[in-house]
């Protein structure tokens, strides 16, 4: 006697209910798992991608050989990392704890006019009064609210302390990148088929557009930001001006977000002429002006394609991918958010009818 429909249907909900329990539990548990490692995967990609077509020049100028170009250029990116980025980033995590330390006790150091103001012509006697004033009722001002700030210094020194975990992470996505290099076509070709189930018709337009969005912010932002963070970084240094490190930093995270070093290179430039002597002053400056240019000179040089993903996507990016994976948040944050960004806008103008650029 065959069991009733009713309780077939029914056992069959069940099954399909615990089968579906079980691989919800497996995709939870899975992604628990890989969690520690997707900033240093995603990092990797983003790497790959961006030097992708460097790697390419290079193993054919080495007769077709990847692996030799791959370790190559492996080699070079370590340098960079252990080089100027790791100088850039300990003076930088030395900064934030100085500051940290300041915020902490009440004592943050503000400097009152330098008395040569006077002696300048013109501006000279309106400037230090000027100086004086805002010196004045900054420091009342600090005072107030120092009680308040101390909860920032404790998150400051928590983003300083992952610094090391920051550099493990970027080596490691180095190394990983490095062995992607030889798999470009393999890897593209995956892609390429898990776009094809989900969006048919414009797969190769959205890989197409994904690769040229991550190369442009990777290179033409990201990129260029720190060759000016680094070269501003340097002038810091030469002209002694305290917490280089930190304000090679602020260069860094203005660049990024499309601000501008300028905003940070104008005081900079006043406190030289204030601090040094003509001459000094001067070469500074000189070397400064060429510094905050570097965006205008490199820019169009690596942007192959116009970069259209507006400022406040990259500053979100840059905000939360740091506040979600720390240091290197800060570099991969903004990519991923101007990738969605350019994938969305470019899918709802198919929709419209409107071709995507």
């Amino acid at each position: 006697m065959k069991p009733p429909r009713d309780l077939v249907s029914a056992e069959s909900i069940v099954q399909l209910l615990i089968r579906l329990a079980l691989l919800a539990l497996l995709i939870v548990w899975t992604f628990i798992i890989i969690r520690p490692f997707v900033p240093i995967l995603t990092w990797s990609a983003v790497l790959a991608v961006a030097f992708y077509p460097a790697f390419g020049w290079l193993a054919k100028r080495l007769g077709g050989r990847p692996r030799i170009a791959a370790a190559i250029l492996t080699l070079v990116t370590l340098g960079i990392v252990l080089g100027p980025a790791a100088w850039l980033g300990l003076s930088a995590v030395e900064g934030i704890r100085d500051l940290a330390s300041q915020i902490g006790t009440g004592d943050l150091a503000l400097q009152a006019a330098p008395e040569q103001i006077k002696r300048w012509p013109l501006i000279g006697p309106q400037l230090f009064d000027l100086w004086n004033l805002a010196y004045t009722n900054i420091r009342a001002v600090v005072r107030e609210v120092a009680p308040y700030l101390k909860p920032l210094a404790g998150v400051m020194l928590s983003f300083a302390g992952s610094a090391g975990v920051g550099a493990l992470q970027f080596l490691v996505s180095v190394f990983i990148a490095g062995f992607l290099f030889p798999y470009g076509p393999q890897l593209v070709a995956a892609i390429r088929g898990f776009l094809v189930r989900i969006v048919p018709e414009q797969s190769e337009q959205f890989l197409e557009l994904a690769g040229a969005t991550i190369r442009a912010v990777s290179q033409g932002v990201i990129g260029v930001a720190f060759v000016q963070a680094l070269a501003a970084g340097i002038g810091f240094r030469l002209a002694g001006l305290p917490s280089a490190g930190l304000l090679a930093l602020i260069v860094l995270l203005l660049s990024i977000v499309q601000i501008g070093a300028f905003l940070l290179l104008v005081p900079a430039l006043i406190w030289i002429w204030v601090d040094k002597d003509v001459t000094t002053a001067a070469l500074l400056t000189g070397f400064f002006v060429v510094v905050g240019l570097l965006d205008n000179i490199l820019k169009p040089l690596v942007l192959g394609r116009g970069l259209t993903t507006p400022m406040v996507v990259i500053l979100i990016g840059v905000i939360g991918g740091t506040l979600a994976h720390g240091i290197i948040g800060l570099f991969i944050g903004p990519i991923i958010l101007s990738v969605a960004w350019e994938l969305v806008a470019a899918w709802i103008k198919i929709q419209r009818g409107v071709p995507a650029q």
